[in-house]
């Protein structure tokens, strides 16, 4: 299986991953703007979130893997304050949160270098045994993974009611090693 890079992909990326043995993430599709390779989703006290890393901008067409993340935003302050308001109250935050934010703050050069970190990362916390490797070529991409919705509690629940398919970082900070049920 054949997916895109993700900063902090969706539930159903990974359901996908823990369907099977092997999945290779491509890094030489065409890098395509306000998608799942540098935004994520989550959920907030005013429902859903979007989370975006800033990347250099380039009018040639580039491959995902080539693509730079702009050092002249303060993004990564952003990102980890803004999973901290969302997710502070959640069962599991204080458990992950400095595997996730030390990722967050390491220097990137390249966004896919940064989304397959948090990947792997993720991956490991999640105990998914799946081997997960960079494409050597283009190879395609298969379409969207189908999200298989199953409701967790999350934090802002009564407010904004289920929300499904978030980054995984919501079930995980929700679920903790109960994530098992709901991939």
């Amino acid at each position: 299986m054949v997916l895109t890079s993700a900063y902090m992909p969706p539930i159903s990326w990974f359901q996908a991953i823990n369907s099977t043995d092997s999945i290779f993430i491509e890094g030489f599709d065409n890098y395509t703007k306000q998608t799942v390779r540098n935004r994520c989703r989550i959920a907030d006290s005013n429902g859903i979130q979007t989370l975006t890393v800033p990347v250099e901008s380039s009018a040639l067409k580039i491959h995902t893997k080539d693509v730079r993340i702009s050092a002249h935003h303060n993004w990564r302050h952003q990102h980890k304050a803004a999973l901290e308001t969302a997710y502070m109250n959640s069962p599991f935050f204080l458990y992950y949160k400095d595997d996730i934010f030390n990722i967050i703050d390491k220097e990137y050069t390249f966004l896919y270098d940064l989304n397959m970190d948090l990947t792997l990362k993720i991956t490991e916390l999640l105990e998914i045994k799946s081997t997960i490797q960079p494409t050597a070529a283009f190879s395609g991409i298969q379409k969207e993974p189908v999200y298989n919705e199953k409701t967790y509690w999350q934090v802002f629940q009564n407010k904004n009611g289920f929300i499904g398919n978030l980054s995984i970082i919501d079930l995980l900070f929700n679920t903790g090693p109960e994530f098992v049920y709901y991939l």
